[in-house]
């Protein structure tokens, strides 16, 4: 490795050139996805991406039938899945793609056939009132579940633009100095938390999980990135300060999200489980990664040279695109019956059990010692989030005191774990991490984040 290390250094300190149209290759398309990623803009008022306004503008047009199709696609799935199971139709057999997304575990087929179930009777609204209200079913079909089609359906097919053309290896050896002492992680992680900044977590996620199944993430990186930095974008966490009415203490804000987001990062990699995963990487591929600049080279010059050559890779774009297309596939068939079911499940038990006001009476004391007012009102909050990142906002909207539903906003934002959406897409996910350790982290990230939180608003905002 080291041989080759100073062979490759030789090349790029004089030996080696490259032709404009090589240069071109990774500038193009890597400028193209950071317009769409990670250039904030303006559009009637709202900060948004630019696959923000793709995806608004086509939810917009096909709005009234999103449910419908995504009712559909969730049954097909199901249906599918059963027949792949306990059939031999060949249709499924000839292709390693489908047999792949349908050929699932009994777990995985029951929790398809539970989504089913649970679209069909939230659609038509029909049987038990608790599965298809506004607040449980109707808000994972009509609310939830549409807008993660029209997010993931361009995300799925741009993402190579950041992937594959060279970018994450460019910004990774630039940055790599700041985030490998900082977070344990590697430089290009720091794309992974822009993405999800500008616009939306779970492109976060998505990105992660095929850094991570592309060899670029070891298992202890893939889970860190995804459990710290799939952070809410500028946008959402404005629709949560406008329900919450603090929405004139924006700046001050987002700022105290943005402190707590960072010390969580640095904190919980440190620490069990996220410190006790392996250092290795996905085995079918192995590792793929290497930002460690030779001596004598600029990390500019080095992770230009890699970029450029990661960008020299992609021999077909009709090869790129139909990765995005399986991409999409995968996410609407195996991934959507997952929120419609699992999904549901939570919201129900957040709004028709105790259960997670008996969870949160540990928080009582502890929201008191903080001095934050209302603090048995406000407990709740402090736990519910993992089931839907938008329950604390709804929890704290009739708590009179502004600075807990100031501090409340903060927490439902920082976080972080939800299952009606992240928590899925990780259970779904290759990274080695499962439902007990989303729980933990989740609370990890709550009792880190909560005094500073406090804090903040204690001495800077009230």
């Amino acid at each position: 490795m080291q041989a080759q290390k100073l062979q490759h250094a030789e090349e790029i300190t004089g030996k080696k050139e490259f032709t404009a149209k090589q240069y071109m290759k990774f500038w193009l398309p890597s400028l193209f996805g950071v317009l769409l990623f990670l250039i904030p803009i303006s559009v009637d008022g709202k900060v948004t991406i630019g696959l923000g306004v793709l995806a608004d503008g086509l939810q917009a047009m096909i709005a009234d039938y999103i449910p419908a199709i995504m009712t559909g696609i969730i049954c097909l799935s199901a249906l599918a899945s059963l027949a792949v199971r306990f059939t031999d139709i060949q249709f499924f057999k000839k292709s390693p793609f489908l047999t792949a997304l349908f050929d699932v575990t009994p777990f995985w087929l029951t929790l398809r056939w539970i989504g089913a179930a649970f679209a069909i009777i939230t659609f038509f609204k029909i049987g038990p009132e608790y599965i298809w209200s506004e607040f449980t079913g109707g808000v994972v079909l009509y609310d939830l579940i549409p807008v993660l089609m029209v997010w993931f359906l361009f995300a799925c097919l741009f993402m190579p633009l950041l992937l594959e053309f060279g970018l994450m290896d460019f910004f990774g050896t630039l940055v790599r100095n700041v985030m490998v002492p900082l977070f344990k992680l590697p430089g290009r992680s720091s794309i992974d938390a822009l993405a999800s900044w500008m616009g939306s977590g779970t492109v976060g996620v998505l990105l992660t999980t095929q850094q991570y199944e592309g060899g670029y993430y070891t298992k202890r990186e893939a889970a860190v990135v995804a459990t710290n930095f799939s952070i809410a974008s500028i946008a959402f966490s404005l629709v949560i300060a406008k329900f919450l009415a603090i929405d004139h203490l924006f700046v001050q804000f987002y700022l105290t999200v943005v402190v707590t987001g960072v010390i969580a990062a640095i904190i919980c990699p440190r620490i069990p489980p996220l410190s006790l995963k392996k250092e290795t990487y996905y085995e079918p591929v192995g590792k793929q990664i290497e930002e460690d600049v030779p001596e004598g080279v600029s990390n500019f010059r080095w992770g230009l040279e890699t970029a450029v050559e990661k960008a020299a890779q992609v021999k077909s774009l009709r090869g790129v695109a139909g990765s995005g297309i399986k991409n999409v596939v995968d996410i609407w068939f195996a991934l959507i019956p997952l929120v419609m079911a699992i999904g549901t499940v939570a919201l129900v038990i957040a709004e028709f059990t105790p259960i997670f006001d008996y969870l949160s009476y540990p928080f009582v004391p502890f929201l008191e010692l903080l001095q934050i007012p209302e603090a048995k009102a406000a407990a709740p909050a402090m736990i519910v989030g993992f089931a839907d990142m938008f329950l604390p906002a709804v929890v704290g909207s009739g708590i009179k005191s502004e600075l807990t539903r100031f501090v409340i906003g903060v927490m439902s934002l920082s976080q972080l774990i939800y299952m009606s959406e992240i928590g899925i897409l990780l259970l779904k996910s290759k990274i080695p991490i499962s439902f007990l350790q989303l729980f933990i982290i989740f609370l990890q990230r709550t009792i880190i984040t909560l005094p500073v939180a406090a804090l903040m608003a204690h001495l800077f905002f009230f």
